[in-house]
């Protein structure tokens, strides 16, 4: 039934079946698969079929989850946040290259936090990392704040609701962002603007307009010797690299590429 329900609305309707049965059977994805004659049972098949019913009208699978894993760690969602992609695990492994390999740089900064994903992750992997993850929309921190606690890093984070950095006073050893960068224009046409937060995917009539904000802030921010790491999108390499050059002068400016072989990281590093 969930499969052939959700063949019209989704790429991997098997799969999706076998996620929404999990979690209201509470069970992992293994046991159901090694299931498949199981029956629901009152307000097991009522939550089954609402479920499906949400799906089919358009709803994203992570919010009717609840959840969605990121970096292996299951991050709780509300349709207030973008659901976390796996393009970002790029900016995930590059941060953790430079905090590895620099085990005094323990300042760091998440610029629009969203779920808390690239924050409590890099909290979660660097014990001693202290961070500040920032999101001009409150809703947004709370679910971040949850997430900290459930991952145990809630004592090393501190969320501040604020437009990018401008009232953070502090320096940073590394600043990561996620923050909006498709075009105004082509936004209306995108299937995701219509299921995820609009204000966090919108980046202005060239898509860097929040970027470029951001990395015009970054001189005040960045500790000497520091790194900075953000998300762009395929097209928007050449663009990014010159605003970056002309904001933080004498820096060195590189696009990293990821798994499918697209640009995806903006990656400045500053001297000594």
């Amino acid at each position: 039934m969930g499969r052939r329900t959700l063949k019209p609305h989704s790429d991997t309707p098997g799969l999706d079946a076998q996620l929404l049965l999990s979690e209201i059977l509470s069970q992992t994805r293994t046991w159901i698969l090694t299931h498949p004659d199981v029956e629901l049972e009152g307000i097991q098949s009522q939550t089954f079929v609402r479920d499906l019913a949400r799906c089919e009208a358009g709803e994203a699978l992570p919010y009717v989850l609840g959840w969605w894993e990121f970096y292996g760690r299951r991050f709780k969602l509300s349709p207030e946040v973008l659901i976390p992609r796996p393009e970002t695990e790029l900016l995930i492994e590059e941060a953790l290259s430079f905090l590895m390999t620099h085990p005094d740089r323990r300042k760091a900064a998440d610029v629009g936090t969203g779920c808390g994903g690239i924050a409590v992750t890099l909290a979660g992997e660097i014990p001693n990392l202290m961070i500040v993850a920032t999101d001009n929309q409150l809703g947004a921190l709370r679910i971040a704040q949850i997430n900290a606690h459930d991952h145990h890093v809630l004592p090393r984070t501190w969320f501040i609701q604020a437009d990018l950095l401008s009232p953070v006073g502090a320096r940073f050893d590394l600043i990561c962002a996620n923050l909006p960068y498709i075009p105004s224009d082509i936004l209306a046409d995108l299937v995701v603007a219509q299921r995820e937060p609009r204000s966090a995917l919108d980046g202005g009539e060239d898509g860097l307009q929040v970027i470029d904000r951001l990395l015009a802030q970054v001189p005040d921010m960045l500790a000497p010797g520091g790194r900075v790491l953000i998300e762009i999108g395929a097209d928007q390499a050449l663009v990014a690299q010159a605003i970056a050059t002309k904001s933080i002068p004498n820096s060195k400016v590189e696009i990293l590429q990821d798994l499918a072989g697209r640009d995806r990281l903006l990656v400045v590093d500053t001297g000594d």
